[in-house]
Order: structure tokens, then sequence, then C-alpha cells
């Protein structure tokens, strides 16, 4: 704890930079399950729908943990809370990778409905395990952070911290998609695998008629020399995975008293004040988080931000394999092209704030959904070849990754450092509910109307996510003095 002696900066730093990697890690067991999805779809005929119904309920279940992990680790340690997490997390993954097996071991078949559907319920279940257990990584870094990051700087600092997000999303993308296209068994010479396949796909990509023979064979022939390729999407994120969790054990800590520094100037709220007295800690809560108006703007905020958001890194592989003619190779690197555009979308964001709108992250929120409206309208109404589609993608990345990151940073401001844990857990409740949302209409409407409809109902939901950060733009960068004024009453009252 020595290494950097009384460096504040040096601490920080140390502390973002630790943080970012292990928090990446929970992507690599996340943003693989969208990679292994056209396989899966490729091998059993998995449908959208089905897909939809599993991402829906993960989406639930990983909002309703963020929420209650957010009371949990305002009050143990985060580090030890992160890594947990990851070690199950990883757990999780092995078991979808050990799908088949698992599958078999309770039909009693390896083929048939009776074997997909089963399958398909293994699916479901891992994936909601692993959801409820990505949100062990977001509450402690909400928690963790506000500590070692002033309010003023938050925005900058967290923005670049928040970059975390993309960094794991598109490295499990890129790494994904070369598992795909070169890992698994060459089955191209079995004949009855290659019917399969080629049956499974004219049942799930429309206007698979209208493809030329070469192309149906050419993406038949994809699936089928790379076959059973899905498992390993699972298998090495679940290793990475361990390795962040020892990391998280090893590199991170706490606050800057845990290694002798003192508390950041300008955070004092009272609270320490008020600790002995009954039922403290839950008032503050109460009344920096549940009676605040802002937070709950915020909340129903990003159910929208995270209905465009997720729609894109949940289906970007599909639609683009599917509508946009890409093998899945080029798709995946699309994803991660709109991911890497994100992180630097998040950063410029997060600037923006701090140096144009004095740290009221609201602001910002709203030209950034306004921008991310206007791309996807351009996205969906514009006829373009694959690359200038693909770079209009990104730039809606640029715009909608500055949302998702601001909501989280304006959220704990707005709380403060004592509660941005509960204040983010609230936030993302709702955000994952958009996200349900989200894998419920996206997987709907694309097998019902097709994909462009997919992208004019991202054009609504951007609409309405601008108007609704409109109406916070008189509202304070932070609730500071709002804590203050609650605990002096409090002491006044004794």
């Amino acid at each position: 704890m020595g290494r950097y002696k009384n460096n504040f900066k040096a601490w920080q730093w140390h502390i973002i930079v630790v943080s970012m990697i292990v928090y990446s890690m929970f992507y690599f067991v996340r943003k693989n399950f969208s990679i292994a999805m056209p396989g899966l779809t490729a091998e059993y005929g998995i449908t959208n729908t089905d897909f939809g119904i599993i991402i829906f309920i993960g989406s639930l279940i990983y909002g309703l943990s963020r929420f209650i992990n957010g009371f949990i680790v305002e009050r143990i340690s985060t580090k030890v809370f992160m890594a947990i997490g990851l070690i199950l997390c990883a757990i999780s993954n092995f078991c979808m990778g050990f799908g088949i097996e698992l599958s078999y071991a309770v039909t009693g078949v390896d083929d048939g409905p009776q074997f997909v559907n089963m399958l398909i319920l293994v699916f479901g279940v891992t994936m909601v395990l692993n959801q409820y257990f990505q949100g062990c990584g977001y509450p402690p870094c909400a928690r963790m952070l506000p500590q070692w990051i002033a309010p003023g700087e938050l925005a900058t600092k967290m923005s670049i911290w928040n970059t975390s997000h993309s960094i794991g999303a598109s490295l499990a993308v890129v790494i994904c998609g070369l598992i795909m296209t070169n890992m698994g068994a060459d089955m191209s010479g079995n004949s009855s695998i290659v019917a399969r396949i080629t049956e499974n796909l004219a049942g799930s990509i429309s206007g698979w008629d209208s493809l030329g023979a070469a192309d149906q064979t050419a993406k038949v022939m994809s699936y089928a020399t790379h076959y059973g390729a899905w498992r390993w999407c699972f298998f090495l994120p679940g290793f990475a995975a361990i390795a962040g969790a020892a990391l998280s054990l090893i590199a991170l800590y706490d606050t800057p008293q845990s290694v002798g520094l003192p508390e950041l100037e300008g955070t004092h709220t009272g609270k320490e004040e008020i600790k002995g007295r009954k039922g403290a800690h839950k008032g503050f809560l109460v009344h920096m988080v549940f009676k605040n108006r802002w937070i709950w703007t915020f909340a129903v905020a990003n159910i929208f931000v995270y209905i465009l958001r997720m729609g894109v890194l949940d289906w970007g592989p599909k639609f683009l394999t599917e509508d946009r003619g890409m093998d899945i190779k080029a798709a995946s690197i699309s994803v991660a092209t709109f991911e890497i555009m994100a992180i630097v979308g998040t950063i410029f964001a997060g600037w923006a704030t701090d140096r144009f709108f004095k740290g009221k992250a609201h602001r910002m929120c709203l030209f950034s959904m306004i921008g991310a409206s206007v791309f996807f309208t351009i996205f969906a109404l514009v006829d373009m070849p694959a690359v200038p589609s693909v770079c209009i993608l990104a730039l809606a990345g640029f715009c909608i990754y500055g949302p998702q990151a601001l909501i989280g940073i304006g959220s704990a401001n707005q709380s403060t450092k004592e509660a941005s844990a509960t204040s983010n857990g609230l936030v993302g409740v709702l955000g994952y509910t958009g996200s349900a949302l989200s894998a419920l209409l996206v997987g709907n409407i694309a097998d019902k109307f097709g994909w462009n409809w997919v992208f004019i109902m991202f054009i609504a939901v951007g609409i309405i996510g601008s108007l609704i950060f409109l109406t916070m733009w008189k509202a304070p960068r932070d609730g500071y003095e709002r804590a203050q004024k609650y605990t002096e009453s409090l002491q006044k009252s004794e």
C-alpha cells in the first residue's frame, strides 16, 4: 500500500485503471452470448423470438440484481464483492458452454424438438443466473469511484472509466468473432448436418429465398466448417473472468482512507455526524434517492437509453448478418466498431459535461440523445452500401454511450458518494427494464415485420428520451447541498 506514498493522484488513477480492467471482464462473460447466437440458430434452429425471451428475462434480472446489490454493497467490501461476482459469472458461462451435455443428461437424446427445447431452457436458466451475478459488477464501482473522484471532475474521469463497458464488449465481440470463424469442427462433409443448417437458416433469415444459391451455400458452409465453435465463446471468456477476480482482490482498494489518505474535499455530507442515530442510514437513502425527483427522472430516461444501446449491442450481429448481408466475422467487427466509437463518445461526453456544462450531466445527455436519434434515422431510412451504413451506426454509438455513462455519473452526484450505489441501483432497474423491453420488442418486430421496423422503433425511442432529458435542464449539478441541509435538520431536531 505504500507504493505511491501520499500521492493521491497516482492512487486515484491506479483505482480507475484497475477497476476498468476488472469491470471490463464482466462484459467478456456477458456480450459473448450475442456472438454465439447466430451459431446456435444455424445448428439448432433457435429463433429470434426465443433469444428475445431469454434476453428479456435476463435483463430484468440484471436490473433487479443491480438494485439489490446497490443496498448490499453500501455495507461490505467492494473489491471482494466484484471478485465473487466474476467467479460466479465464469461458472455460469461454463454451464452454457456445456449446454449440450446438460440437455442430453436431462432428455437422454441429442437431437429433435425435445432436445432443442431443453437446450433453450438450459440457456434461459444459466443466462438468468449469469445476469444476476453480473449485477455484482457496477454497484461496487458506483460506490468506490465517488470516494476517489471529486464531483467537479467526476464526469470527465468517470466517463473515462465508463469506457470499460465498450472496451470489454468490443474485445468480447472481436475475440468471439474470431472464435466463430476459426474454431469448431469441420462438418461440411456431413450431409445431414449441412441439410439441418440449411433448414434452420432458411427458417430464420428473412429473404432467404431471394438470396442466390451461391450466397446460400456460402452462409451454410461458414457454419458447417466451424460447427460447435459457439461453445468456446463461453469457455475462453470464463477463464478471463477468473483472472479478473484475482486482480480485483489483489489490486483494488475501497476508499482513500484504506491506504492512509484523507477524505476528498468537497464531499462531506454530514452523514458521519448522524451515524449513531437510529434509522439514520435508511433515512439518508430515502431522502437522497427515493424522494429525489432528479434521480427518478434519470431513471425513467435510462429506460429509453438502454432500449437503444442494448438493441444494437445484443442484436447487432444478428441484424447485420440477416438484413445487411454480412458474414459473422464482418458483423462482429462492425459491432466492435460501434463500441470503439462509443469509447470516444463516452470520453467526449464526460469532457464536454465538465468543460461546457459545469458538471451538469443531464444537459449533455440531451444533446447526445438528439444526435443518436438523427443517426438512427439515417441508418434506417437511407439506402447505403455496407461500409457507410456501419459508419452511421458507429456514429450512433458515439452519441448513445454519452447518456449511458452520464446517467450513472449524474445519479452519483445527485445522491452523493454516500448513496451513489443505491441511486445507481435504482437507475439500473429502470435501465435494464428498457434493455428487457428492447430484447422482447426487437425479437418480435424482426420476426414479424423485418429489421427496418426495428430501427423506426429506435427513432421514436430516441425522440421520447430527448424530451425527458429536456425536463431536467434546470437541475443542479449535485446533491451535496441537499445532503448537508438534511443532516443539519436532523441534528437540530435532536
